[in-house]
């Protein structure tokens, strides 16, 4: 449903979690709409520490939230952080959201993730298949905090009418992605790998899994002007998916990166490795209702993120 524009302009913004690719994206985006922005690093406010938290929106009193902090990873560092991406990500969520509130916040918004759907939804994923059926096991702690935190923004605006929205990204890739050996996503991995590969000399790249699984890839920079968009036109309790609505095969992808990256070897797929979900396709319908599509083509997006790797890794 759309809603009479919500102005940012002279407003304090608080994102939460500035230095991740999320964050540091809405920061680049927030630049020409005339805000003032706040940010705090996690050594200055550590956003598991309620105390800390609630010391900080009182003294701070922010008008608008972008709730973009979370601990993030791929397959393995979610299947082998459990407690950790369960435990931090609840309470980054409970505490920033009601902190929100306490502190008369007019807006926010919770980014959740697409693994909040079920492990086997109809594709693409409606934003009603959340709770239809099992979650994909390598990722449910994570999934199961970012759920509570939908729970909770659609709990506030109807027990107190607070002004908060949900939105679901999709995979994402760009500058200030993670590029950790094990921990990262599957853009930013294969990035890494290639590029290491074609350094060495490599005749042969190792891409885990079988290469089948389908996923869809936004654009880091894409997400942050959906979600600047969303903040100024929406305003209801019905989850709003962000994607491209178009996926692709891993192997499909893995030859992308590569000839972004100008590795010209051999690729070859460890199918002892998990695949994770076998298709991850967002249904973006809503979102093209409320006037936004992307615009950053894969291939384009691909060199951009490239591009920031060789210069976020000298």
């Amino acid at each position: 449903m759309a809603t009479p524009p919500f102005e940012l302009k002279g407003r304090t913004v608080f994102v939460a979690g500035h230095r991740g690719m999320v964050g540091s994206a809405l920061v680049r985006r927030l630049a020409p709409e005339g805000v003032e922005l706040l940010t705090a690093t996690r050594r200055e406010l550590d956003l598991r520490d309620q105390a800390a938290v609630f010391e900080w929106f009182s003294g701070e009193k922010p008008q608008v939230v972008f709730l973009a902090a979370a601990k993030v990873g791929g397959i393995v560092a979610n299947n082998t952080l459990r407690a950790e991406f369960l435990y931090d990500n609840l309470a980054i969520a409970a505490n920033v959201i009601h902190a929100a509130h306490v502190n008369r916040a007019e807006k926010l918004m919770f980014l959740g993730s697409s693994c909040i759907y079920p492990k086997l939804a109809p594709q693409p994923m409606r934003e009603d298949s959340m709770l239809t059926g099992l979650l994909e096991p390598t990722n449910e702690p994570y999934a199961i905090a970012k759920i509570a935190g939908i729970k909770m923004v659609e709990a506030y605006r109807s027990q107190y009418g607070a002004d908060f929205i949900n939105v679901m990204p999709t995979n994402l890739y760009g500058s200030g992605d993670n590029y950790h050996p094990e921990y990262s996503h599957v853009v930013a991995a294969l990035i890494r790998r290639f590029h290491e590969a074609k350094m060495s000399g490599a005749d042969k790249v190792v891409v885990w899994g079988t290469g089948t699984p389908r996923r869809e890839f936004l654009y880091v920079d894409d997400l942050a002007d959906a979600c600047i968009h969303l903040m100024k036109t929406y305003s209801s309790d019905e989850l709003v998916n962000i994607g491209t609505g178009e996926d692709i095969t891993i192997a499909e992808f893995a030859r992308v990166v590569a000839a972004t990256v100008g590795y010209a070897g051999q690729i070859s797929f460890d199918t002892s490795r998990p695949d994770g979900t076998p298709r991850k396709l967002l249904d973006v319908s809503r979102l093209a209702r409320l006037g936004w599509r992307a615009s950053t083509p894969l291939e384009k997006g691909i060199r951009l993120a490239y591009q920031a790797f060789l210069s976020e890794t000298k």
